[in-house]
């Protein structure tokens, strides 16, 4: 019988064979730094992650097909990490803790915001939705504090799905409160989205918790948090903001005019 790896070995030849070049430009452009890409759509990959699925399936079983996916998510590519996820998406709703375990795990394969997102948005995140008891593994990665900030900025993503369902809203602020203090921008980006999600999904209790936190939180949390309430609700979760920093930039300023202060500002 064919083994996991012989599989996977076949698929990532499939996905080198029909990549874009052109497309592979095009990518790079949404990344800071230099990313491992074939070129694909991600419409494109998706149907054939799917034709993948079913046939590994109906031949070999779930469990053999999660074991493939497991040897794609060790790659390099950014589409094999992605047809990993998209392989698997459709059959999450069959997976227990032990798969859960295993996507954990895979945190520490990240390399881009990308193949993080695919991984926590569409297996992490809906498992977490439909099993309590999965809530405690968030907290956990809010608190690592490792070089690369995948953790954190899975505590936040892992519990969009919740948001969207009206669920855990106690644990979204309590994540919140934990990745506030975070200076890393894939982190408040994050977590920028999380709350946008709870804004769409419940505004009143999510934009009192906003006023709450705005002087604490970043620019970039507010901003994003924010994107989808009505234009006169944001102004009034973004204004004092605003104040406080044209308040503190101008006493920044008066300070280094009198020669007490060399600080270096980053935007």
């Amino acid at each position: 019988m064919k083994t996991p790896a012989y599989i996977a070995k076949h698929i990532r030849m499939v996905i080198r064979n029909g990549g874009s070049t052109p497309h592979t430009m095009e990518v790079q452009r949404f990344f800071k730094h230099q990313v491992k890409a074939r070129g694909w759509y991600t419409g494109e990959l998706r149907k054939l992650a799917v034709r993948f699925r079913r046939t590994i399936i109906a031949e070999r079983g779930t469990e053999y097909l999660l074991q493939v996916a497991d040897q794609l998510f060790r790659g390099q590519m950014l589409e094999e990490k992605t047809f990993a996820v998209l392989m698997l998406e459709g059959v999450v709703g069959e997976f227990g803790k032990p798969e859960f375990k295993l996507f954990e795990s895979w945190l520490d394969r990240i390399s881009t915001w990308a193949d993080h997102d695919a991984l926590v948005h569409y297996l992490i995140g809906p498992m977490i939705a439909t099993d309590d008891s999965l809530l405690s593994r968030p907290p956990r990665w809010a608190r690592k504090k490792a070089q690369k900030p995948w953790h954190q900025r899975a505590a936040a993503v892992s519990l969009i799905h919740s948001t969207r369902q009206h669920k855990n809203f106690a644990d979204i602020q309590r994540i919140t409160e934990m990745l506030l203090a975070s200076d890393d921008d894939m982190v408040q980006k994050g977590l920028g989205w999380l709350l946008r999600e709870a804004a769409k999904a419940n505004p009143k209790q999510t934009v009192a918790y906003l006023m709450t936190i705005r002087d604490r939180a970043s620019r970039l949390v507010l901003r994003t948090a924010c994107e989808t309430l009505p234009v006169n609700t944001r102004k009034r979760v973004l204004e004092k903001k605003a104040a406080t920093d044209s308040h503190r930039s101008s006493r920044i300023g008066r300070g280094q005019k009198k020669g007490t202060q060399n600080l270096c500002l980053s935007v």
